[in-house]
């Protein structure tokens, strides 16, 4: 089985490493959220093991960047340095399957990889389809639907509208739009956030005549609401 592990710290990841190795794991060591996203489309994982807190993104971000890249999401366990409720509680909201405090210890790391691998084993995945009013999101197709009619919507715009509809009332600064939805950071690139949206608000009508808005704040980013 292959671990994709995302830990930037080095001597502690070696150590990871080791362990997983040792049962017979094949580890891939990324540092940083964005060398495994570049990856990631590449290369077919049984596991994630993140870091909760990485020099360029937070692991809960890279995690939401897969999923839209990928229709079946292999189990994710987070590493995270805090052990106070709020702190554990915030990490199984973001969408983990498990976790371990670090440090952690060899003993309950492999009994979390090896419960959690287990547990999935057993389970059938199922693809998400979401709805919001007239607008069919279908991930296992990849295909919008507004009022049963398909829209032709490019994968980054298929991503984005996904995201935005996860994300309803929340402001989205145009450079974590990049980081989650491209996998890069560039105050150039953020231009093309800008495209992509211009494009979706019209392919998906979202104004308030149909009961959204899709809103530009100046200087901060986008936030999609409800009429």
């Amino acid at each position: 089985m292959k671990i994709a592990l995302l830990e930037d710290d080095l001597a502690f990841a070696e150590t990871v490493i080791e362990w997983l190795e040792e049962a017979h794991f094949e580890v891939d060591h990324f540092e940083t959220g964005l060398d495994f996203l570049r990856q990631f489309p590449n290369v077919q994982y049984d596991l994630f093991i993140f870091d909760w807190a990485l020099p360029d993104m937070e692991g809960p971000d890279v995690m939401v960047s897969v999923k839209l890249r990928s229709n079946k999401l292999p189990p994710i366990i987070f590493f995270t340095g805090r052990s106070e409720e709020d702190d554990i509680v915030r990490v199984m909201e973001a969408g983990a399957d498990d976790y371990v405090v670090k440090p952690a210890s060899r003993a309950l790391l492999m009994a979390r990889v090896n419960a959690l691998l287990r547990r999935v084993a057993s389970q059938s995945q199922v693809e998400a389809c979401y709805e919001y009013g007239a607008l069919k999101l279908d991930t296992k197709s990849r295909v919008a639907t507004l009022a049963g009619e398909e829209v032709k919507l490019t994968d980054k715009e298929f991503d984005l509208a996904l995201y935005f509809f996860k994300n309803e009332g929340v402001l989205l600064s145009r450079t974590h739009l990049m980081n989650v939805v491209w996998g890069a950071i560039s105050e150039l690139e953020t231009r093309k956030v800008d495209v992509h949206i211009s494009h979706l608000r019209s392919k998906l009508k979202l104004v308030p005549e149909n009961g959204w808005k899709l809103t530009s704040i100046y200087q901060q980013g986008y936030r999609l609401e409800r009429n």
